[in-house]
């Protein structure tokens, strides 16, 4: 392991493992991105378009640097090409476990020995992935969250056998790419901050599926109570309703309570291709959601 990284590789050139390469190329980090789909990369510039519109702040990068930076990172189609010089790699693949012991096997073999392995999974911990390699002490979780809407922190969590040199290493990278670093001393299901988004995300949830609630009102609560540009609806909708409902299937999978299974009314919306600003419509309708009308809060 190398105590400064240099060459960051990311595995995955989907909404967030796109994010995270541009980003890190921001600071002067060398990025290599790779996907077998090279569609899934200019997919994922076109979200980055909408959400930098969409943003209701000010971010650190404005459309054109995002756009700059996309020409800086190397991106690849063959795995071993981009990860030939890595220090870090970052697998942000889609939530499933399975798929993503596969491709840390995968990476096992390609990478330099020295290289970090870490997985962007938002609710899988490492411990569950790093017997895949040969380097379990190496492995750790990264969990970043939206960094084109000015989320700069990710959680950090080490697995069984993550040395206590891999986390503050981690640690000072996340720093040097200008996020906060949130340490969970245990194994968490969740992590840090996810964990409790991940209360509000169910609770939300269920209160709109049974009726109880218009899902607007609950984000007009969260937007006057705490100043923010859009609630939890809006927040999911960003994220992508396929992808909140593969986590909340996570969840459940662990716990079987059936409180924890999502909501019927969740899975049809996405049968219906409602799964938020990917497909240009889902609690909400985009580009022009009704929670950035100023009539909303009236």
């Amino acid at each position: 392991m190398k105590e400064k990284l240099h060459h960051i590789t990311v595995i995955g050139a989907g909404t967030l493992g796109t994010q995270i390469a541009l980003w890190s190329s921001t600071f002067g980090y060398r990025v290599c991105l790779y996907d077998i789909n090279q569609r899934s990369f200019q997919r994922s510039m076109e979200y980055i378009s909408v959400a930098v519109e969409q943003a209701g702040r000010k971010t650190r990068l404005s459309l054109e640097d995002w756009k700059n930076e996309a020409k800086k990172v190397a991106f690849f189609v063959e795995m071993d090409k981009a990860l030939r010089d890595a220090d870090l790699v970052i697998e942000a693949v889609f939530e499933d476990l399975a798929l993503k012991r596969n491709v840390f096997a995968e990476i096992d073999m390609l990478a330099p020995s020295h290289a970090i392995l870490a997985t962007n999974s938002s609710s899988i911990p490492i411990s569950r992935i790093e017997s895949a390699t040969g380097r379990a002490e190496l492995c750790m979780n990264i969990h970043f969250y939206s960094l084109v809407h000015g989320q700069n922190m990710a959680d950090l969590m080490g697995g069984a056998k993550t040395t206590a040199g891999v986390m503050e290493t981690v640690k000072a990278w996340v720093r040097s790419v200008g996020c906060i670093p949130l340490t969970v001393k245990k194994e968490s299901l969740g992590f840090c901050f996810n964990r409790i988004w991940r209360a509000v995300k169910r609770e939300a949830l269920h209160m709109w599926a049974e009726g109880v609630v218009d899902f607007r009102d609950v984000d007009r609560g969260w937007m006057t109570a705490y100043g923010t540009p859009w609630g939890p609806f809006g927040i999911m909708d960003r994220i992508g309703l396929d992808v909140v409902y593969d986590i909340e299937m996570m969840y459940y999978n662990e716990s079987k309570d059936p409180k924890d299974f999502p909501p019927h009314a969740l899975r049809e919306k996405i049968k219906k291709n409602e799964i938020g600003i990917k497909t240009n419509r889902g609690f909400y309708e985009y580009p022009h959601p009704e929670y950035r009308n100023p009539e909303f809060l009236r």
